[in-house]
């Protein structure tokens, strides 16, 4: 059963893998996303007392 023998997918699946890591890894971390989050103001809004006319 020659599918037993590691010898060269062995190979194959180390190469294979060491061609992702060195090539995906830039290409992923130079994405951005096209709307960037922007910090907000840490002051709370100011509450208004609602008047009720009616009451």
């Amino acid at each position: 059963m020659p599918q037993l023998n590691p010898a060269p997918w062995l190979a194959i699946f180390v190469f294979t893998w060491a061609a992702f890591l060195t090539i995906l890894p830039p290409k992923v971390m130079a994405h951005r996303f096209p709307n960037e989050p922007t910090l907000h103001s840490t002051e709370s809004p100011t509450m208004e007392v609602w008047n009720w006319p009616w009451h």
